[in-house]
């Protein structure tokens, strides 16, 4: 006789919730690393006069590795802009027209600037572009899509170089290729135009470059004596000496030694 067939039924365990932050976290991380595209990280400078617009962006932005400078007003923006790898400008601010102040930075220098504003007829896109602006957003916008174009923006302004070019100083590196400086194997973060600088003097490293040329070749236009000496000062102190650029009186710079 067939004994009877006995199913033990094992309880259900339900398998642990992740935490739905922590699920999509590893989500996020990937595109975010999808969204900024490389490891570049830029001076971004944000000109936006809404307060909680700007903390937020600034937020983002330094989220993603760049770092961030915030002005509310045209004004301020014409005297921030020279150090900026890339500038977010709202056309709508509180004391000059937008679209003069982007006229007003473009005849001065070639500083990627992407229009992020509220205006967003034909007209005004096609104003935007013709006062200088390399792109333009219009308010609301998606992060990813505003990193995107950074993205292809920083491109068009500074091709990928195929073959890095390193000058080398001693101690000294200068990466031409990813634009990046380094002193004794640590990395020194400068900006745009103390690169600009220091690469110069590098690639002349045994000869004095007059203070016209230096103005002339990294600043165009818009310079003053105040402007090189500022950046000379600024370099000096964060390769750690003053003798890495030495003055040569009523003549102009040179490339030293730490």
């Amino acid at each position: 006789m067939n004994q009877p067939s006995i199913c033990v039924l094992e309880p259900f365990i339900p398998a642990p919730r992740r935490a739905e932050g922590a699920a999509q976290e590893p989500e996020r991380a990937r595109t975010a690393q999808a969204v900024s595209g490389a490891s570049t990280a830029w001076r971004v400078l944000v000109v936006e006069g809404a307060a909680d617009e700007a903390e937020a962006l600034s937020r983002d932005l330094r989220r993603h590795g760049h770092e961030v400078d915030h002005v509310a007003t045209g004004s301020e923006a014409l005297r921030a802009y020279e150090d900026a790898d890339l500038i977010l400008l709202d056309l709508e601010l509180s004391d000059l027209d937008g679209l003069e102040v982007c006229r007003t930075i473009r005849t001065a220098c070639d500083v990627p600037i992407i229009a992020v504003t509220a205006r967003g007829t034909e007209l005004d896109r096609v104003l935007g572009l013709q006062a200088g602006a390399d792109d333009y957003l219009t308010k609301p916008y998606g992060f990813r899509e505003l990193m995107a174009r950074m993205d292809a923006v920083m491109r068009r302004a500074r091709p990928q170089v195929q073959t890095s070019s390193i000058i080398a100083h001693g101690p000294l590196l200068i990466d031409t290729g990813s634009r990046e400086v380094t002193l004794a194997g640590r990395r020194i973060t400068v900006t745009r135009k103390e690169f600009d600088l220091l690469h110069l003097l590098a690639s002349h490293p045994d000869t004095v470059i007059p203070r016209k040329r230096l103005m002339q070749q990294i600043w165009g236009d818009s310079w003053s004596r105040r402007t090189v000496d500022t950046h000379v000062s600024t370099l000096r102190n964060k390769l750690g000496a003053s003798t890495w650029v030495i003055t040569v009186r009523g003549v102009g710079f040179r490339l030293g030694h730490g």
